[in-house]
């Protein structure tokens, strides 16, 4: 069973920073791409970033240059390192991951359960 678990969420005031992880953990062969997402109150989940097998990365527009992505393939665990938040990026942000398991032939997407990002005016 794979899993995704994020951490580092909280309360952090405007122009401050924070640090999410992402740890995959199960039977896993092979992770592929690793994502992102944020869903504030009462809007649609959005990508924010993301980063392949290769190290290739894109990022939302409303975070170009004050977040970035990053992984670590040995610990199966991407990362996103947010600096300089606006109360805008108030949301919950989700953890993405395209993961082949062990036991499977075809790759699939996966979640974490979501953690929660506050940045205060």
């Amino acid at each position: 069973q794979v899993q995704l678990v994020e951490s580092g969420g909280g309360l952090v005031q405007a122009g401050g920073s924070l640090t999410l992880s992402c740890a995959a953990s199960g039977s896993i062969f092979k992770i592929n791409a690793m994502g992102w997402y944020r869903q504030a109150a009462g809007k649609q989940r959005e990508l924010v970033a993301r980063i392949d097998s290769g190290g290739s990365t894109n990022y939302a527009d409303s975070v170009k240059g004050r977040f970035t992505i990053s992984r670590d393939n040995a610990k199966n665990t991407g990362y996103l390192q947010m600096n300089s938040l606006e109360p805008e990026d108030t949301a919950v942000y989700y953890c993405n991951s395209n993961i082949l398991p062990r036991s499977m032939l075809i790759s699939r997407d996966y979640w974490g359960q979501g953690t929660q990002v506050t940045v205060s005016s």
